[in-house]
Parts: C-alpha cells; sequence; structure tokens
C-alpha cells in the first residue's frame, strides 16, 4: 500500500539531486575547463600560470587572514587610559612655579612649563593607529577592491565586516578632526587656525579606498593608509605642543555643546540608514547587507565611546560645573553597553518576528539612547 508513495518521494529526491549535482557541475564547468587546457600546455606556459596561481593564492590567504582577525579589539580599550586619575582639564598649565632648592635654600630656575595634553587627541590618534598599524586597512586592499568576481563585498555575506567596522571607527575620528581644527584647538575669533591639526584633518578626510595604482591614472598613488598614519603623527606632534604650552585647547562649554551636537547629528544620520534598511530590507538570516551596517555603526560607537570618554577628562570642570556627571556616566555606560552586542552572524529579521532576531533594531535602540542623552546634554549647557 505504500510502495507509490515511497515511489514518489524517491523520485522527487532524485530529481533534487540530479539538480543540484546540475549546479555543481555548471559551477565547477569553467575550472575543469581550465584545468584540462593547463594540462595540455608545456612547462613554458606551464610554469608562469604556475606561479601567478600560487601567488594569488598566497594573496587570497593573506587577505582572509586579515579580515578575519582583529588584532586588538577591545571594547574595554578605554580603562587602559586611567582617565579617572585626570586632575586637570586639557591645555591647563600644571607646572611652572619657581623651586626652592632643598640644600642652600635658594631659588632654582623655573622648571620648564608644561600643559595637560588632550585625552580627546591622545585617543583619535590610537584609534587611527589601530586601523592602519595593528591591522591591516581593508577598504583600500587590492583583493578587497576587486570583490568577488566583480561584485563588491559588501553586497556578499563575506570578509566585509571588518572593514565596515574600521569605516566605522573612520567616521568617528573624521567628525573629531573637523571640531578639532574648528573650534577645541583654537580660541576662536582671537587665534589662528592649528597648522597640525589642519593637516591632520586633511589628511584623515582622504578617500578610504585608495590603493597603490587605480583605474584612473597609470601612474602610482599613495595609498589611504599613508595617509593616515601621516594624520596621527601631526595629531601627536600638536598634543607635543600642546604639552609644551606652545598650542591651544579651548575647553569653553560653547564649544563642548558644539563638539556634543555633532557627534549627535552625525550617529543620527548611522541610525537613520540603520532604520531604512531594518524596515524595508527586513530578510533575516539572508540580508547581505545588514552586516556592514551594522558592523558601521559597532564602529562608529567604539569610536565614539573611547572619544566622548576622553572628553569627559578634557571638559571636566565644565561638567562638573553644569551638573553633568550623572549623565554623562550615563552615556558612556551606554555607549560601552552596545559594544557588547556581537552575534557571530547579522540577522536582520523582522521586529515582531519570533525565528530570525533584528541584530539592526537592536542597535538602532543603543543608538537613539546614547543620541537622546547627547542632546539632553548639550540643551543642559546651552541653558
Amino acid at each position: 500500500m505504500l510502495d507509490p508513495i515511497v515511489a514518489f518521494f524517491q523520485r522527487i529526491f532524485a530529481a533534487i539531486g540530479r539538480g543540484i549535482g546540475l549546479v555543481i557541475a555548471w559551477i565547477l564547468w569553467p575550472f575543469m575547463t581550465a584545468a584540462n587546457w593547463y594540462r595540455a600546455r608545456g612547462w613554458i606556459i606551464k610554469g608562469p600560470i604556475g606561479i601567478g596561481l600560487l601567488v594569488l593564492v598566497g594573496l587570497y590567504a593573506y587577505f582572509i587572514w586579515q579580515t578575519q582577525v582583529w588584532s586588538g579589539f577591545n571594547p574595554d580599550y578605554v580603562n587602559s587610559y586611567n582617565l579617572a586619575q585626570r586632575k586637570q582639564d586639557a591645555g591647563v598649565s600644571s607646572t611652572g612655579a619657581a623651586a626652592t632648592t632643598p640644600a642652600a635654600g635658594e631659588l632654582a630656575e623655573p622648571e620648564p612649563k608644561t600643559c595637560v595634553r588632550s585625552a580627546i587627541v591622545d585617543v583619535t590618534a590610537d584609534l587611527i593607529d589601530y586601523n592602519v598599524d595593528q591591522n591591516a586597512w581593508i577598504s583600500s586592499m587590492l583583493l578587497y577592491k576587486l570583490g568577488l568576481f566583480g561584485l563588491d563585498w559588501d553586497k556578499t555575506p563575506w570578509f566585509d565586516n571588518k572593514a565596515s567596522f574600521q569605516r566605522g571607527i573612520n567616521q568617528a575620528v573624521r567628525r573629531t578632526s573637523v571640531e578639532l581644527v574648528d573650534s577645541l584647538g583654537r580660541v576662536r575669533g582671537t587665534s589662528g587656525i592649528n597648522a597640525d591639526l589642519q593637516r591632520a584633518r586633511g589628511n584623515i578626510q582622504f578617500d578610504e579606498e585608495t590603493w597603490y595604482f587605480g583605474s584612473d591614472s597609470l601612474l602610482p598613488k599613495t595609498p589611504t593608509p599613508n595617509y593616515y598614519r601621516t594624520a596621527m603623527a601631526d595629531l601627536r606632534k600638536f598634543n607635543a605642543s600642546l604639552e609644551s604650552c606652545e598650542a591651544i585647547f579651548d575647553g569653553r562649554s560653547d564649544n563642548l555643546i558644539e563638539f556634543l551636537d555633532r557627534i549627535a547629528n552625525d550617529i543620527g544620520s548611522t541610525s537613520a540608514i540603520i532604520r531604512e534598511r531594518s524596515e524595508f530590507h527586513n530578510g533575516g538570516w539572508f540580508d547581505t547587507r545588514a552586516d556592514d551596517r551594522f558592523w558601521f555603526a559597532y564602529g562608529q560607537l567604539y569610536g565614539y565611546y573611547g572619544i566622548l570618554s576622553a572628553a569627559g577628562a578634557d571638559f571636566d570642570a565644565v561638567i562638573k560645573a553644569r551638573g553633568l556627571d550623572p549623565l554623562w556616566v550615563e552615556t558612556i555606560k551606554q555607549l560601552r553597553s552596545a559594544l557588547n552586542i556581537q552575534p557571530a552572524i547579522i540577522s536582520n529579521g523582522r521586529e515582531d518576528g519570533w525565528i530570525m532576531p533584528t541584530h539592526l533594531a537592536t542597535m538602532g535602540f543603543y543608538i537613539l539612547r546614547v543620541r537622546s542623552n547627547l542632546v539632553e546634554m548639550r540643551d543642559v549647557l546651552a541653558r
């Protein structure tokens, strides 16, 4: 009695097996054809092609390694700065009084005048170092630019997470470099733009994808990481000048208002991108663009977690004077909580779904919480 039913399912599974076999044969056909052609050639042709294939395999092995190994990744990296131990704001003079010689009781030469370094600048420079020195800058690597048979890696589920994460950090660094030039690194209206910060801003704004050669010119180019390394060196040079009291850090409340406003607008734009993707492209685990949206936002919050923590040290007097301590601490905690979300596979499921999670909506929730606190702090300072 069951024989017809069994035979029916056997035919179904046999048809599925033949279909899968045809698909695999279709995928492998170009490679099998190339292998047969290669075997029929002489060593004069085989040699160079074989060497080229070995180089290509080596490049892909290096590329895969760099995209999958995240050197120095640490959501608690802020702890290494010991910002709570800071006693003075950035740019404030810390020494310079005349010292008394204990033996003779005579006045010695005044100590060299020193000022407090900017934690914001230190963290920003270190984030650049993390992106281009501790790790390879993925976005300008040749194989990342070539994509998967011409298809942009960002449109595939593979090898784009680290690149998106780095670009998110870079977005926070770019925004901060602009604010350092325009307001934090000078007394507006009474001093000129600091040359070191100006160069750093220009170099960090350089495009993210330049390799040694490009399709628009036959001449060799300076790759993106080199520009970013130069920006990092200029930031460190500025802080060295600040430490010797030869540069300015203007820690006024109106500068902090503007800084918070710019950051709120920056992460607000990212929130809008996440919302659009979450609402109109919720394909669950099958949304191949959800991962780069998620990791860009994650990298941006990773960067701002350090930068805003540093701002709390650089503007400590303003924050305490305006009673912002509790709100500031809560904002930093929310930034750190967002960094706890590290799913192995990013899912962009429906918000009312029960099978596939919605990691994008969760990240968007944290972004909006942080932005809401930034707006509230800005409003308190503006009163």
